[in-house]
């Protein structure tokens, strides 16, 4: 009656090794790291590569305590930050040489000191959030009206296109706030020019005032761009974020135009604010070859023109209309040119704008072309060329000033450009040592609510109350063993469901215990009741967690990061209860009292 089959005391025994193996990895720790990856279409690092940082780092008389090579790059764990920060300089040196292009990121970061056969069977730790790893958080806001006026912009060059295919005539188009305003000298053309951009511009509402016409966002449209935008520009820094060697960032949207990026482990605070901030944008435009070149940069630009800045300080006007973009770009890596050897980006651009610029480039040779970089809302046209032969999938772009340079604009391009600038509205930087005091605030309030729920259960249950804390502590096991496999995020909050689920993991050992000793009062056998508790507590243990987890779900699909953090700690270790509480503390009575054919007394207190 009291006795488990072999078959489901082996199944409770490999549930437990299997959680104390992936729990194991959270023991080690982490340790101050210089990361190196590849970059861009940069070979994987081998051996050579290590061979080489190791060599160089011997000859500074800095001892890594471990190095570790895999697919995802090379990383060098030291004993100290003072040792991880010399060396970063000279790995960096090593690396990439003054004068040449960048080839390797060299990052500074916290990896975990798990040995090398845990992490082969798939055993890593918990990764740890920003309160408790350290690293940067910053809150950004998009700035909507520069995506708007970006958007405007771009709606009026291609109506300037399209009526002029048309062949339809009108006298100006101007720009009034967030409206697009159209003056025509006939009631006719206006007629026509209604029709053709009804058409083609079903998210623009356009009204008529006299022989003007109207075109302005719909407030769906105008929502729906707001939103792209946003999106966009996560996406972007997700692909920036990499460049910089960060484990786990967490980018999100909060609210409607704001963005939070929380780099764990990420110690270089000022590239990080650099990388992420910065808004560089590529567009290449022809050089309008129909006007004299300009005399300063306060002249007038003549209509569909640009007056823009190169780099030796000259002004030149090139045409409003965008041949190519960077959204085209699929990849960009710095180098030198073979015949002056001056720094360049090597485009590469996807079929579309291959297409597009073949065409252009075959219809505008011996004409020169303009390639801008826009930063910060100022345009610069950094390099312009005569188009000497027809134009590819791949190009360079020159003019640049110095290698890191090119290094930078060639990891913006490659990670994408933001739709819109954005403005660093909070920074806040979280030390390693704070980290740490961090986890070990957490893990003492653990420890200290476990014992003290550890003295109160043996004192009142005896040997029940022993098997409850065994069977509790087998809870916390599990419950870190399964966020260690799901590789959950560990945050401050998380910790605080963990030691809330050690204060409601014994609420089910407490039930079972009381009607073991009501089963008692009412005359049954020991063996009876010990039957009897387990299986008449069940449905009320069942009832009462299924109704936390349901709240756990609740908190999980409508909260928002440490919210969601705690969420999913609660609902695990509402499952890891329910295995400890009434399988493993059952299978522990079994052993205790199964085998015996008469029970005297249960050591239960009463």
């Amino acid at each position: 009656m009291n006795r488990f089959p072999l078959w489901k005391n082996l199944l409770i025994l490999a549930f437990i090794a299997l959680g104390a193996l992936y729990t194991l990895p959270n023991f080690f720790g982490q340790s101050p790291a210089v990361q190196i990856s590849a970059l861009g279409n940069v070979p994987p690092l081998d051996t050579s590569v290590e061979q080489a940082v190791e060599q160089a780092l011997a000859v500074a008389q800095l001892t890594p305590t471990r190095t570790t090579l895999d697919n995802t790059g090379l990383r060098i764990r030291f004993a100290d930050t003072d040792s991880q920060l010399k060396a970063r300089d000279i790995v960096d040196r090593v690396l990439n040489p003054e004068g040449q292009a960048q080839r390797y990121v060299v990052a500074l970061n916290l990896v975990p000191n798990s040995p090398a056969w845990l992490a082969d069977i798939g055993a890593f730790p918990m990764y740890l959030g920003l309160d408790l790893s350290g690293g940067v958080h910053f809150l950004l806001q998009v700035d909507q009206k520069a995506v708007l006026d970006k958007r405007l912009d771009g709606d009026a060059a291609q109506i300037r296109g399209e009526l002029q295919e048309k062949q339809i005539y009108y006298d100006g188009l101007s720009r009034e706030g967030d409206r697009l305003r159209l003056h025509f000298h006939d009631a006719g053309s206006l007629a026509s020019a209604q029709q053709v951009l009804e058409a083609n511009y079903r998210d623009m509402k356009l009204t008529t005032e006299g022989l003007d016409l109207i075109l302005a966002l719909k407030p769906e449209a105008l929502t729906s761009i707001q939103d792209q935008a946003v999106k966009q520009n996560i996406l972007a820094l997700r692909n920036r974020v990499n460049e910089l060697g960060a484990k786990e960032p967490i980018i999100q949207q909060q609210g409607t135009d704001r963005i939070i990026v929380q780099l764990p482990g990420v110690q270089d605070t000022a590239k990080a604010k650099d990388i992420i901030g910065r808004t560089a944008t590529l567009e290449i435009h022809l050089v309008d070859e129909d006007h004299a070149n300009p005399v300063s940069l306060t002249q007038m630009p003549p209509p569909g023109d640009l007056l823009v800045q190169e780099r030796q300080g000259l002004p030149v006007f090139v045409r409003k209309t965008v041949v190519l973009s960077g959204e085209v770009i699929t990849d960009a890596g710095a180098g030198f040119d073979s015949q002056s050897n001056r720094p360049t980006v090597n485009i590469s651009v996807d079929a579309k704008g291959a297409r597009v610029i073949r065409q252009v480039s075959r219809d505008n040779l011996k004409k020169r072309m303009a390639i801008l970089l826009i930063e910060k809302n100022q345009t610069e046209a950094i390099s312009v060329a005569t188009i000497q032969d027809e134009l590819g999938a791949r190009f360079q772009i020159t003019g640049l000033q110095s290698p890191k340079e090119a290094n930078d604009l060639a990891l913006l391009l490659r990670a994408g450009a933001l739709a819109a600038p954005m403005d660093f509205i909070e920074e806040r930087t979280v030390g390693p040592s704070l980290g740490a005091e961090n986890i070990a605030r957490g893990f003492h309030s653990t420890w200290i609510g476990f014992s003290a729920i550890a003295v109160f259960m043996i004192g009142y249950y005896l040997m029940f109350g022993m098997v409850s804390v065994v069977a509790l502590a087998i809870n916390v096991l599990m419950l870190i063993g399964l966020l260690s496999l799901l590789q959950a995020t560990l945050t401050l909050p998380g910790m605080a469901g963990i030691a809330l689920t050690v204060g409601m993991a014994i609420d089910a050992n407490v039930l079972i215990n009381e009607r073991i000793r009501e089963e008692l009062r009412n005359g049954n056998s020991p063996g009876a009741a010990i039957h009897a508790g387990y299986d008449r507590a069940f449905g009320t243990i069942l009832d009462s967690n299924v109704t936390t987890g349901i709240a756990g779900l609740a908190l999980f699909a409508f909260g928002s990061g440490p919210v969601k953090g705690f969420a999913v700690v609660l609902v695990l270790g509402i499952l890891t209860s329910m295995f400890s509480a009434v399988w493993v503390s059952r299978a522990l009575v079994n052993l205790i009292y199964g085998r015996r054919r008469k029970i005297e007394h249960l050591s239960i207190g009463m």
